[in-house]
């Protein structure tokens, strides 16, 4: 009977396959030198190996099927978030995982024999996660890391699932070893072939304290709103959905964590709510192609997760959606594909995300445009830096290239609502989106510039240069003040040019040189005029 469903649904495979080809072929478009493809091919190299390992011990120590999720889960997510090159970091990666994944265990215990106890447990752990992340970039290296056996607990919270007692936190302690092995080994093995470069720490400038220090960190902030929306979680799905309460923690925690200001919270829970509507919907027909336990579904969920890797950086949707089909499909694999479970499902997704949002506005809430103004004060600092070096510190450009385009990134993290709003709002008037892609612009011309210094030495010595650096250097000033609602030190060297032919790749290395400075100044000039208000 299970081979006539399956045939019966090949026209069903045949055009997710095609879907899924699509949203690749576009992602390939957007992904230059295939660089999330890389990381994902990494990601899933180490994934199915921790896999395997997991179901080597499973096997040998008869444990519960939860040691293969939640190896899975550790190892996915620990590839996402990524690994530097740093030794340092990879110590926190092998201290934190184990004794975090046992505090994992004793609270899943809890939650099963005293929800009540338990659940009040797990939310203060999460933000505990988060508030450590005021301690500087190690502490907020150990509280992501933290964060990932928790949240591998939600994952295997099912009806019927493991058993509880204080006899798993050993093997919950090595599952984490073995997903950190795996995790690690495969990252060094990709940066050290050269398929992958290494992941570059990024420091932001420390941020000024406000007087009084009465005002709360953003980490502290971050913390309480994933608390309200975390412990809302466990009461509404408790209360509405019984034995699927997990669906509502689960996107509560999605939509509120690295939360970057109320209008990306609200972005991410309209992605999210979509995304997870469609995956869901997809994955609740292709799970009752297997029935329970059925070795295929494990094979269609590492190719979704695959898909999911390789497509997070392209848009929150394509994660979102893919990620709610392996939970879709792994309850199938646990004897939950029932289709009546689908509406559930969506139910319980559109809550967590009303609360996750809730929580984000309601409680601290942090202003985009805020966020928007810091991460744009670091961008143009680093940018400051590099001009800085260009005058009188030719040699280290290459390094203050690095911090810039780490500032751009950040900037772009929280592109996305901004950008829906800007498509929204149709007036003459410059958007905040619009300094995003000023700062973005910049990158060229800075890359041009490091790379006709690292070839050419002298280039940056000559005196037209030099006095068009100064030039740029003074709007720079200019925009960082209207940036930070600063008075406009008001001094200004000779002007640039408004417009610039674009210089050939053959073109003398002065010439190069002189076109992205005036490239950059066009750019910097347009960040005023976005920043300030209207009669101001």
């Amino acid at each position: 009977m299970s081979e006539t469903r399956f045939r019966r649904s090949t026209p069903f495979i045949s055009y997710i396959s095609r879907s899924i080809l699509c949203c690749v072929t576009a992602a390939r478009r957007s992904d230059p030198g295939l660089a999330a493809l890389r990381a994902a091919a990494v990601a899933m190299t180490a994934t199915p190996a921790a896999y395997g390992s997991a179901l080597l011990l499973e096997h040998a120590a008869h444990l519960h099927v939860d040691v293969l999720v939640q190896a899975v889960a550790l190892t996915l997510t620990l590839s996402r978030t990524g690994s530097t090159a740093d030794t340092a970091d990879r110590i926190i990666t092998l201290a934190v995982l184990p004794p975090v994944a046992v505090a994992a265990a004793e609270t899943s215990s809890l939650m099963s024999g005293h929800p009540a106890v338990g659940d009040t447990v797990f939310t203060a752990l999460i933000c505990a996660t988060i508030a450590v992340r005021r301690f500087g970039p190690r502490a907020t290296r150990a509280g992501t890391l933290a964060v990932l056996p928790l949240i591998a607990v939600l994952v295997v919270q099912t009806p019927g699932g493991p058993p509880s007692g204080h006899d798993r936190d050993l093997w919950a302690a090595l599952v984490a070893l073995i997903a950190a092995f795996w995790g690690l080994t495969t990252r060094w093995a990709a940066d050290r072939t050269g398929f992958t470069r290494p992941a570059t720490a990024y420091t932001p400038p420390a941020p000024a304290r406000a007087s009084g220090g009465l005002r709360p960190s953003a980490s502290t902030r971050m913390s309480l709103q994933m608390g309200g929306a975390v412990g809302a979680g466990f009461a509404a799905g408790h209360l509405a959905f019984s034995a699927h309460w997990t669906w509502v923690v689960l996107t509560a925690f999605v939509v509120c964590s690295g939360a970057r200001g109320r209008a990306d919270v609200l972005h991410k829970g309209v992605l999210r709510t979509v995304g997870a509507a469609a995956g869901t919907a997809a994955a609740t027909v292709i799970a009752g192609m297997f029935g329970a336990h059925d070795s295929r579904s494990i094979i269609v969920i590492f190719a979704v997760l695959a898909v999911a890797t390789w497509l997070r950086p392209f848009g929150y949707a394509y994660w979102a959606g893919c990620v709610t089909a392996v939970l879709a499909l792994l309850y199938g694999y646990f004897g939950q594909s029932a289709p009546d479970l689908l509406a559930t499902r969506l139910e319980a997704i559109v809550v967590g995300a009303v609360l996750g949002v809730a929580a984000s506005w309601l409680i601290l809430p942090v202003r985009s445009i805020d966020v928007l103004r810091r991460r744009t004060a670091d961008a143009l600092a680093a940018l400051g830096e590099f001009l800085s070096a260009a005058r009188r510190d030719p040699g280290r450009l290459s390094d203050h290239q690095v911090r810039f385009d780490a500032g751009v990134r950040r900037l772009e993290q929280i592109a996305g609502p901004l950008r829906a709003h800007r498509r929204l709002r149709r007036t003459g008037r410059p958007h905040p989106a619009d300094a995003i892609d000023a700062v973005r612009r910049c990158a060229g011309p800075v890359h041009t510039i490091a790379r006709c210094a690292a070839e050419h030495g002298d280039v940056l010595a000559a005196p037209d240069i030099l006095r068009l650096n100064a030039a740029v250097a003074a709007d720079l000033t200019q925009a960082r003040c209207a940036v930070g609602r600063r008075a406009d030190p008001g001094h200004r060297p000779a002007a640039v040019g408004e417009e610039a032919a674009p210089a050939s790749p053959d073109a003398p290395p002065a010439d190069r040189v002189r076109t992205a400075l005036i490239e950059l100044d066009t750019a910097l000039r347009s960040l005023p005029e976005i920043f300030t208000p209207p009669g101001g």
